[in-house]
């Protein structure tokens, strides 16, 4: 097995992300030991039962105490805090990163901690499921996914590719990207679908015509892979919002002018803009696929753990 990219990873958050980095980081052997802190101390025990975690630490301080590494692995809305919290514990060289979906207030968080001796890289791994919890992680949930990294302007070469190194062990694709345009970007591939998903269930749920039951017994494909999409957590995506709303609003604006142009197009029986639409996004599906970011396979070949 090769050497270790990191000796000490300390995971400060044990959901799915959190516990699916330690997985693979030990399946991989891109560190060496794996201390994880979670503030549930039932989720601590779990860390431990199921193996992935050499030690699980009653303290976020202790955790990440001689880690040259430290993933942060909790809701985007509180990475600030904790950074700023274990900031005077961090060994110097160390590398602080996270696995938020928003890294402009991330950035900024890093940028605030006031220590010149360790290397703050935001980070995103683009990948996940709707599962959440330690028990729903898994070691693969890496494998040809993007981990888009925000390294700070003239921040230290070595640590971004040592950091590249392994998250490339853990078998994903790396590629750096400026915090702001990181955020318009998933603004759109994935902050709005998110949005548009927990807005047409919340509808479908509140229509006075139609029973709970017969949406569930008539879901067709498109309405259950909303209903998956909206089954994802809770406290993630209102923190993701909250702490994205300056893009995500402005892609929420866009996307109101396009559906107020397909609106008039069925209103008044424009088919050829229908189907021009609607081929130009079926061949934007196939790019997808093509590209190795999805499957064709049935809940787009997701593990029903």
């Amino acid at each position: 097995m090769k050497s270790p990219v990191y000796q000490r990873m300390a995971v400060i958050g044990c959901g799915l992300i959190g516990s699916s980095v330690a997985r693979a980081a030990r399946a991989t052997g891109a560190v060496g030991e794996v201390v994880v802190y979670d503030a549930d101390p039932g989720v601590r025990r779990r860390a431990l039962e199921l193996g992935f975690a050499d030690g699980a630490e009653d303290e976020a301080a202790k955790a990440v105490a001689g880690a040259d590494l430290v993933m942060l692995a909790t809701p985007v809305g509180v990475i600030g805090e904790v950074a700023t919290a274990l900031a005077p514990a961090l060994t110097p060289g160390a590398t602080i990163t996270d696995v938020g979906s928003c890294k402009a207030v991330v950035a900024e968080a890093f940028a605030k901690l006031g220590r010149d001796d360790i290397h703050g890289i935001p980070g995103h791994p683009v990948a996940g499921t709707e599962k959440s919890g330690p028990d729903a992680g898994f070691a693969e949930l890496f494998h040809n996914r993007w981990v888009i990294l925000c390294p700070p302007p003239n921040g230290d070469t070595a640590a971004l590719e040592r950091l590249t190194a392994f998250w490339t062990r853990l078998g994903a694709k790396v590629e750096a990207m400026d915090a702001t345009h990181h955020d318009l970007v998933l603004a759109v591939t994935s902050h709005l679908p998110h949005l548009i998903a927990y807005n047409i269930v919340g509808t479908a749920a509140d229509m006075e015509t139609v029973t709970q039951a017969e949406v569930m017994k008539f879901s067709a494909g498109g309405f259950r892979d909303f209903t998956r999409i909206a089954a994802s957590d809770p406290t993630m995506w209102r923190d993701i919002f909250l702490n994205n709303k300056g893009a995500v609003l402005e892609i929420l604006a866009r996307f109101t002018e396009d559906l107020a142009m397909l609106s008039r197009a069925i209103r008044w029986d424009e088919g050829d803009k229908l189907h021009d639409l609607f081929t130009r996004t079926r061949d934007i599906r196939r790019g997808v696929i093509a590209a190795g970011q999805e499957t064709a396979e049935p809940n787009f070949g997701r593990d029903k753990r």
